[in-house]
């Protein structure tokens, strides 16, 4: 995707970062301080990770494409750091996290990959940690730009409770990404 130029992920980020920085404002705002360790699951060139970091939570982004991980940490970091990984196959050397955010990863894999994605936030998840997911919807164009339902995300995430599905903003995006109708799933760990 990166060498097609094609990443709908980063123009979404771009078209949408305020209400994006105010869901980030607001889960920050519900949390006890310290805020704790986050994890950005496909980090990609960074557009995110140092967003968390700004607002206070150890930051760590991921990412399995090494020329996005250089890319991230030769910009701005805000802090935040960098490491090449799979997200379907997160190593435990990572440690655990309180927080973990993935804007645009999840809904690019299939069923079995997006199972993956669910053990292994599982398993470095501390108790009572949150996971904040932005995802497209289902589409007309899911074999460009992907989508994920919400029965999917739960799927994904058996051990989780659902505590939020709600639709993101779409101003500014243009076409085709208004048409996506992406969604933030935000869900806290059972324990």
């Amino acid at each position: 995707m990166y060498r097609m130029r094609f990443t709908p992920w980063e123009r979404y980020g771009k078209a949408a970062a305020g209400s994006i920085a105010a869901v980030l404002d607001r889960e920050a705002g519900e949390r006890s301080r310290p805020l704790g360790r986050a994890l950005d699951l496909g980090c990609g060139r960074g557009q995110f990770t140092p967003e968390l970091a700004r607002r206070g939570w150890e930051a760590v982004g991921v990412d399995y494409v090494p020329a996005a991980i250089e890319a991230a940490k030769a910009g701005e970091t805000g802090g935040a750091t960098y490491v090449v990984g799979d997200v379907t196959n997160l190593s435990s050397e990572l440690g655990e996290f309180d927080f973990f955010l993935d804007i645009g990863c999840f809904q690019g894999f299939d069923g079995q990959q997006r199972s993956a994605v669910g053990r292994g936030v599982s398993s470095l998840a501390k108790p009572d940690a949150t996971l904040l997911i932005l995802a497209f919807g289902l589409n007309r164009m899911r074999s460009r730009i992907g989508g994920v339902s919400q029965a999917e995300v739960e799927e994904a995430f058996p051990g989780w409770e659902l505590l939020a599905a709600e639709p993101a903003e779409t101003a500014g995006l243009g076409w085709p990404m208004n048409k996506t109708n992406p969604h933030w799933y935000r869900l806290r760990l059972r324990t």
